[in-house]
């Protein structure tokens, strides 16, 4: 069952496309489940996968959103597609890594008219640090973009990795005709009038000469397709395509579908877990609040790692210590939400739960396996917490506690002072703490500067970090699990700090 999984990720800068494609992805598959679904009436009905108010204002995705879909291959198999929305916006580029932990390989959507940008080389980095196989889709190539060569050097440039073109422009630039599918030579055409000339490269219509040259280059210029070498991730099969005008789409899924792995073996503390491993295990890379603000719910998502999951399996989870038994699992995520009776290896399930599962927890039946690499990653801005209304000081714990879990904020409780400290990647993390605390949590909070850069977490015996804190009272904190933290003003304080304190280590990540 594991080969008829493919669990995949799409990533993006905003604005290239990435929520048309989703959408296009879904509609092919005929099928459109997904968390936070917006629905209209009639012609006007469209899937969202951007549920959240700020998100909908903004026209951006913030957070991680997950969808399934069918599609027979050409072989008559059923494979079934698990599609995770990463985030869109640099500013997340912590979500966007947990949630790479979770899929097998990677779409990255590029605009054909920006080519790359600076926050699309930070999640390509994001991406490349799990090492996952990337599938490069040029989307908006009907309208006036960058030459097809530029576009396959910068992919190359960025990733340090080969590029290979599956598919052509004809036109692009210019009067766009059509998607040339290299393998079969078959011509995709935006909706409208079709061109006598092109038909099929295959019924022997001839290429225009322009395009010819161009393909007779590029096949020339760059390697032929290797499988072994996309899933060892040095190289990029790059399709080019339109989401909004749905053409191109058709042949990614099919890539998708033919090239992508299927589930892949994870690590572990106790070695590698194959997927055809007969225990059921898996991980916790993601944790929603409130995603329906009637019934303030908690979701925990689940990647099945090995085995055959069926509802109502007791199963430890390593941040508890004793079974829970999962009688609600969601497979789907939709207004209309559907029970999972069971999942395989690949599968993205839904956990209903009132805290007791978090991200980095491994649920397994024995208790026995602990998976690695969900890491924190030391915040690039920090600020203060001042509330509105003092006698809500509950509600905005319970509030940063909530969100610190999610994963949009970090939260450092101060050994001295009672303002709490919040820390993110970028200002748009802010902006959405904001905006959920009001919508969601009834707080109304503000933010102020904070005395302090960075943070790093300690690690040491229990004699060196007393000693330390004894000195360093004013610049310690602990995080929302109680582990110690050193608020540093500069990077260089944190060099400083380190040279005196031998026996500590400063690190910028820790696993969850």
């Amino acid at each position: 069952m594991t080969n008829s999984r493919r669990t995949f990720a799409i990533i993006s800068h905003p604005d290239a496309g990435k929520t048309t494609l989703t959408e296009k992805l879904l509609l092919q598959g005929g099928a459109i489940h997904l968390a936070g679904q917006v629905k209209a009436r009639g012609a006007a009905r469209r899937a969202r996968s951007d549920w959240m108010k700020i998100e909908q204002q903004r026209g951006i995705s913030v957070t991680s959103s997950v969808m399934t879909f069918e599609r027979t291959d050409a072989d008559g198999n059923t494979i079934t597609f698990n599609l995770l929305d990463t985030p869109g916006h640099e500013d997340f580029s912590e979500d966007t890594y947990r949630t790479l932990t979770a899929v097998d390989s990677a779409i990255m959507v590029i605009d054909a008219a920006k080519g790359i940008e600076p926050q699309t080389r930070k999640l390509f980095e994001v991406c490349r640090l799990r090492s996952l196989p990337i599938i490069t889709f040029i989307n908006k190539v009907d309208r006036e973009g960058r030459a097809c060569f530029d576009l396959m050097d910068e992919v190359a440039d960025m990733l340090a990795l080969d590029v290979c073109p599956m598919s052509w422009p004809v036109g692009m630039g210019g009067v766009f005709e059509g998607i040339l599918d290299i393998a079969s030579g078959r011509i995709s055409r935006p909706e409208g009038p079709k061109k006598e000339f092109l038909g099929t490269v295959d019924e022997g219509a001839a290429l225009p000469t322009e395009v010819a040259e161009e393909l007779e280059l590029a096949m020339a210029g760059y390697p032929e397709f290797d499988l072994d070498a996309y899933r060892s991730g040095d190289l990029t099969p790059v399709y080019f395509g339109s989401a909004l005008k749905n053409f191109g789409v058709t042949e990614l899924i099919e890539a998708i579908a033919a090239l992508a792995p299927p589930p892949r073996p994870q690590p572990s503390e106790q070695g590698t877990i194959e997927p055809e491993n007969k225990e059921v295990t898996g991980f916790i890379f993601k944790v929603q609040a409130n995603m329906d603000p009637m019934h303030r719910d908690r979701i925990a998502f689940m990647r099945l790692v090995s085995g055959t999951f069926k509802r109502g399996m007791k199963l430890t989870p390593s941040g508890l210590g004793k079974a829970i038994a999962v009688h609600s699992p969601i497979l789907f995520f939709a207004q209309d939400r559907e029970l999972a009776d069971s999942a395989e290896p690949g599968d993205i399930i839904g956990i209903p739960n009132h805290g007791t599962l978090r991200v980095g927890d491994t649920l397994s039946e024995r208790n026995d396996v602990r998976f690695t690499g969900l890491p924190n990653f030391a915040p690039e801005i920090l600020r203060r917490v001042q509330l509105k209304d003092p006698t809500k000081t509950k509600q905005l714990r319970k509030a940063l506690d909530d969100l610190s879990e999610e994963g949009v904020i970090q939260v450092f409780y101060p050994e001295l002072g009672s303002q709490w400290i919040v820390g993110v990647v970028g200002q748009l993390q802010l902006d959405v703490l904001i905006s959920r605390l009001e919508a969601e949590y009834k707080v109304e909070a503000v933010l102020e500067a904070s005395p302090f850069d960075t943070a790093r977490w300690l690690k040491g015996d229990d004699k060196a970090l007393r000693d330390f804190a004894e000195i360093n009272k004013m610049n310690l904190a602990k995080d929302r699990d109680g582990d110690p933290v050193f608020m540093a003003r500069s990077a260089w304080d944190v060099n400083y700090q380190q040279e005196r304190n031998p026996d500590l280590a400063f690190s910028a990540t820790k696993e969850r």
